[in-house]
């Protein structure tokens, strides 16, 4: 970024010219303004071609860690999907609104990578014939979804921060994390998700969520609303008008939720009010279909009672509204890639999100205005909602960012400290039936973990079992580590009872235990050693329902250093467990009856 203060000044002058005077930051002074910002930037909107519009409406992924210069396998991913080399011909070419950073996607490398592959974006947003500058995204809800990796500061995620149930940590964590993503150029995260886990074989949400309880959940939501937006960044809820309650994975099918509307108003509404009331920027959509809502069973998406009807109309909401990703196949199964996006307009949505086939959905939409289908007063009612929030974000004051934010920000001791402490509030002891825990140091010292190894979420976290053996060396154990996988071989299920053989305690990482799996083989084979067995879930808590004969179970909600260190800390009893379940555990054997309540959870 050595020409930085050159590619300001000629580009900032430019939308200066396209945009006027920014509004000042303050939000008092903001809403006063307003008329005069809506003026201002219905001006910018009416210098629009048709094309430069239908652009501001998509926000697309692309391939590469630079705007200019991508690796050259990126360059011809992009050839192939979009048919432009680069990010930055992506955006002279389609003039889109936003941009998606993806680890896969190869965009988020490092935090100086990151921040120079933004500033390239906007360089090129600002360089168009009608200068405007871009919403860059992510999907950072930390937890087991998560695109920007360590050196940045990893916080526990939704379900976790429920286990903790505290507001002040919950928007602590979103506030320091939302620092971060702004420093790096990231202004539009798509958190927190307000979905209402209701459902334990949820395949989709789970963790993801901050519990079961609808209104535990809208107060997490709320807080972490205020946390990323007092960060400078604009927080996403998600997915209207809710995911809950779901057997069918979006990404793979179409889920239906078959809740009446008074169970719509109880269970899956509240998260959605209170991220309403909390002045949420961006509400992202579901594909889901949700009858009692909308009979015609489109996708919720493309649901015109849905989105303008409810979500506009009853609730009152006239921030962005977002897709979900348009290349998930809940909202393609009806309609062709073509239409889709002409009918999420329809519908009410603002913001095109990451379309299969940018060409076939851009000229989809950009022949939909030709035709009159969509209006031009349409289009320009959601370009306005658009450009509101780019201005309330700062981007058409300066939209760049420098390498001593990122080195002042990302990853700053006392945020690694912070996201520390709040994960010590939300490992959940879950049993303890003999007092095993907390670990004794002088009687329990040689100890032997084992268990599952996902992979890292952003790929710079891990491996579980590694991290676990780490942290219970510094607290002073003699601790090694075994992966067995998530589902354990006979050979390695052997190994695993061979090397339990002469220690203390073994640790064992469970990653969704099922009825046939054979992690439950695993689990029964060590407890028959005659060892003491910690059971640790590090994703569902569901777990414990399937396991007999443990001495101790925990849920860390997932397997992320972070969380990971607070359940060390708890088994070792360096910390007291405080986390308390956010959602009903039910019986294996009979799922009607609950095992472990909501606000389940045992202390030392």
């Amino acid at each position: 970024m050595h020409d930085r203060n050159l590619s300001r000044r000629t580009l900032l002058g430019a939308t200066a010219v396209a945009a006027g005077a920014v509004a000042a930051a303050s939000p008092a002074a903001a809403l006063s303004a307003r008329p005069a910002q809506r003026e201002r930037l219905l001006r910018l909107i009416s210098r629009m071609s048709p094309e430069e519009k239908v652009g501001q409406l998509f926000v697309m992924r692309v391939y590469g860690h630079s705007a200019t210069d991508p690796d050259q396998a990126d360059a011809d991913l992009n050839l192939k999907e979009m048919g432009v080399r680069t990010a930055a011909e992506l955006v002279s070419e389609y003039h889109v609104g936003g941009i998606i950073y993806f680890a896969w996607a190869h965009n988020t490398r490092d935090p100086h990578q990151i921040a120079d592959l933004s500033n390239g974006i906007q360089r090129a947003g600002l360089t168009q014939p009608t200068p405007v500058p871009l919403l860059i995204s992510t999907d950072q809800e930390h937890g087991i979804v998560a695109r920007v990796g360590r050196p940045a500061t990893l916080v526990p995620g939704a379900m976790a921060l429920g286990a903790g149930a505290s507001r002040s940590a919950a928007r602590m964590a979103a506030q320091l994390a939302g620092a971060e993503l702004a420093a790096m150029g990231i202004v539009q995260n798509y958190a927190p998700v307000a979905d209402v886990n209701v459902n334990p074989a949820n395949p989709v949400i789970g963790v993801r969520s901050f519990g079961a309880d609808p209104n535990a959940v809208a107060r997490m939501v709320a807080a972490q609303v205020k946390g990323y937006q007092c960060a400078g960044i604009a927080a996403t809820s998600k997915h209207f008008p809710g995911h809950g309650d779901t057997t069918v994975d979006s990404h793979t099918g179409i889920p239906v939720i078959t809740h009446t509307r008074a169970q719509w108003e109880e269970i899956d509404a509240p998260p959605f009010r209170a991220a309403i009331a909390a002045g949420v920027d961006s509400i992202m959509t579901a594909h889901i279909q949700f009858p009692a809502l909308d009979p015609s069973n489109d996708p919720a998406t493309l649901s015109r009672p849905i989105l303008t009807g409810i979500l506009r109309e009853e609730l009152g909401y006239d921030g962005v509204v977002v897709t979900d990703a348009l290349n998930m196949q809940g909202v393609r199964d009806k309609y062709g890639d073509h239409r889709v996006p002409v009918l999420a307009l329809l519908a009410g949505v603002d913001q095109l999100l990451n379309p299969p086939d940018l060409p076939v959905a851009w000229n989809g939409v950009l022949d939909a205005v030709k035709s009159g289908e969509l209006s031009t007063a349409r289009i320009d009612e959601s370009i306005l909602r658009i450009l509101i929030l780019k201005e309330k974000l700062g981007l058409f004051r300066d939209p760049f960012v420098s390498h001593r934010g990122v080195e002042r920000t990302v990853g700053a001791r006392a945020h690694l400290a912070a996201a520390d402490r709040i994960a010590e509030g939300t490992t959940t002891l879950l049993t303890n039936p003999d007092g095993l825990l907390p670990l004794s140091r002088r009687s329990r010292t040689d100890l032997l973990v084992v268990g599952a190894d996902p992979a890292s979420p952003t790929g710079t976290t891990g491996p579980p079992t590694t991290v676990l053996a780490t942290a219970f060396a510094e607290l002073g154990f003699t601790a090694s580590a075994l992966s067995t996988g998530t589902a354990p071989t006979g050979a390695k299920i052997e190994e695993a009872v061979a090397a339990a053989r002469g220690k203390d305690v073994v640790v064992v990482g469970t990653y969704n235990v099922s009825a046939a799996g054979s992690q439950r083989t695993l689990v029964d084979r060590l407890v028959a050693t005659g060892v003491p067995v910690v059971a640790l879930a590090i994703r569902n808590p569901y777990d414990i329902a399937w396991l007999g004969g443990v001495g101790a179970a925990l849920a860390s909600y997932s397997w992320t250093d972070v969380e990971l260190r607070a359940a060390a800390r708890v088994i070792s009893g360096a910390a007291a467990p405080r986390g308390r379940l956010p959602v009903p555990v039910q019986r294996a054997d009979d799922p009607s009856q609950v095992l472990y309540p909501i606000g389940h959870g045992l202390s030392y």
